[in-house]
């Protein structure tokens, strides 16, 4: 019979599809990939993406989705429990560990960014009430990061946020917030595609975006879309093992909801691309590289002069504080199921918010970083990149590589075929060596480079 969480389950196979997508979609979809693939070959960027997608991303997905759903606890206790039924190491639970540890650190620099993008829905929110305007976002955003005590108050709130959701478990928590943030996130975002149609440079940014220019893909262009395919999909960091816990086996395709997950946040990624560069056409834009330079210092100049301006520079930083919020949810949820297992049910609004504290008091570190220790240097990095490129760089591709070794090599095979029962023999067997060879090869690669 199927084992139960005792975390709660997810009621049906769209809400885990809503949860899973949503910690995949991320800041990094939206001010990250629409600039990689124009500036990478468009369309053949794009291909080249997919294809990564199907080799790397989606068989570690569909392997932390399947130890997830077999253990039914947290990732340490499911591969603890794992290992000991394939009679492999002990060793293995160290994915777990990792995993956590991982989560913890991209969560602390995580909700400072997410902090950014509350405080300009702020601004804008003002705005649309008589408040005073953005003239001048370079000068804005400088401000912001200047000062470390509002940085720290947007930081404290966005982890309030996300500890609220966490804390309330998984029906009346995660899915309940799910069930209303993702549709919410996919409604704001069609709306800002459909006003990036009346600018009248749909087809040149559809072109920018999407025209194949196979000059540009080379040997490091494939990287780069190798490490955005493992990334985008939150591998690594043990939240999809999690939340797979959480996913029934009766009726529901792992492979077919891993899928699903893979393409609709690609497609959010591209949506985005649809939503933004209209303006930065329409507006004479430099997309400087995306990420915050876009969409701090460039596009607040454009929401300045369009029709409706506010509405959509509030829409728009809406969007992506809700990206972020449904990412930080999946970020806290393994840790705090790990430590619900070892203190009891009764602990989880204690559990969440002794994580969440946690993570604000290591937000601190990238918020000082920012402003009154600027000058620190590790690595030759400030304390919040050199933070990201630990768990970012280095432990989500250890953790990715060590899943597919683990599901390929250690795992029991009856597990595998009991998880995966509907995939045809000959597709399983290529999955299986997909994990055993190509994709640890592959994300190994991407892990050497980061360390180059």
């Amino acid at each position: 019979m199927d084992k139960t969480s005792i975390h709660g389950m997810w009621s049906s196979r769209l809400m885990f599809i809503l949860a899973a997508t949503g910690s995949a979609v991320g800041l990094g979809n939206i001010w990250r990939f629409p600039y990689m693939a124009s500036d990478n070959g468009g369309g053949a960027f794009v291909l080249v993406y997919l294809a990564c997608i199907a080799i790397v991303g989606l068989p570690i997905l569909i392997a932390e989705i399947l130890i997830g759903r077999h253990g039914r606890v947290s990732p340490v206790n499911t591969l603890r429990g794992l290992a000991k039924e394939s009679g492999t190491s002990r060793n293995w639970v160290a994915i777990g560990w990792l995993g956590i540890v991982a989560g913890i650190l991209i969560l602390s620099f995580y909700s400072v960014v997410a902090g950014w993008t509350l405080h300009y829905a702020w601004l804008y929110l003002k705005q649309l009430f008589g408040g005073a305007a953005i003239t001048d976002p370079g000068a804005t955003f400088t401000s912001l990061l200047s000062n470390p005590f509002e940085l720290t108050f947007w930081h404290g709130l966005f982890m309030l946020l996300t500890v609220a959701v966490v804390a309330l478990g998984v029906e009346h928590g995660l899915e309940r917030a799910v069930r209303f943030l993702m549709p919410a996130l996919f409604l704001m975002l069609l709306i800002l595609v459909a006003y990036g149609f009346t600018t009248g440079h749909v087809g040149e940014a559809a072109a920018f975006l999407f025209r194949p220019d196979w000059s540009k893909i080379d040997g490091n262009v494939f990287l780069r879309a190798m490490g955005q395919a493992f990334f985008t999909l939150s591998l690594g960091m043990c939240a999809m093992m999690t939340y797979g816990a959480y996913l029934p086996r009766s009726g529901i395709s792992i492979p077919r909801v891993g899928a699903a997950v893979a393409l609709t946040d690609t497609a959010v990624a591209l949506l985005a691309g649809m939503a933004i560069f209209p303006l930065v056409i329409a507006f004479g834009l430099d997309p400087a590289g995306g990420g915050p330079g876009l969409i701090f210092n460039s596009l607040p100049l454009a929401f300045n002069e369009m029709p409706f301006g506010i509405v959509y520079g509030l829409l728009f930083f809406g969007l992506l504080s809700v990206a972020a919020w449904t990412s930080s949810i999946s970020l806290l949820e393994p840790a705090t199921a790990f430590l619900v297992e070892k203190y009891g049910m009764a602990s989880r609004k204690r559990a969440a918010l002794s994580i969440a504290v946690l993570c604000w008091a290591l937000g601190l570190l990238s918020v000082l970083s920012l402003n009154v220790w600027s000058d620190v240097r590790i690595l030759d990095r400030d304390i919040m990149t050199f933070i990201e490129f630990i768990a970012n760089d280095l432990m989500l591709p250890l953790g990715g590589m060590l899943i597919a070794l683990f599901t390929g090599w250690a795992l029991n095979n009856t597990i595998l075929r009991e998880q995966l029962s509907e995939m045809p023999e000959a597709l399983f067997t290529a999955w299986r060596w997909l994990l055993r060879i190509v994709a640890p090869a592959l994300v190994l690669v991407v892990l050497l480079r980061a360390l180059a």
